[in-house]
């Protein structure tokens, strides 16, 4: 069972830049594609990026394409997720994720999450501020 911890999220204004990164263990990390969702209190979850294992192939939700790059590094076990130009509407709980399959191809990863009910970090908070 893998474990996750997100961290890096915070306070900040509008325009300001983030680092969210994701901390994994328990599994071989580096055999699957990771990606992140974010989440609102009473919305559902929804899918923001995902990396392939190799970091590759790289895949984003369309409402965050040229404003957040996810990265990872393998040696480390940790995903990253660097958001630029941060909107109020940014401001949600930042959770990571392994895919539910071996080596994934990055466009199947939000599909497979969304129905799968495995395990998640805590997440991390963002907030953005006008």
């Amino acid at each position: 069972q893998v474990q996750l911890v997100e961290s890096g999220g915070g306070l900040v204004q509008a325009g300001d830049s983030l680092r969210p990164s994701c901390a994994a263990s328990g599994r071989t990390f580096s055999s699957y594609t990771m990606g992140w969702f974010r989440q609102a209190p009473g919305k559902e979850r929804e899918f923001v990026a995902a990396i392939s294992w190799n970091g590759g192939s790289t895949y984003y939700a369309d409402s965050v394409k040229g404003r957040f790059t996810i990265s990872r590094d393998n040696a480390k076990n940790t995903v990253y997720l660097q958001i630029n130009s941060l909107k109020p509407e940014d401001t949600d709980v930042y959770y990571c994720a392994p895919d539910t399959v071996t080596a994934g191809p990055t466009w199947s990863y939000p599909n497979r999450r969304k129905t799968d009910v495995g395990s998640w970090g805590q997440g991390t908070q963002v907030t953005v501020s006008s």
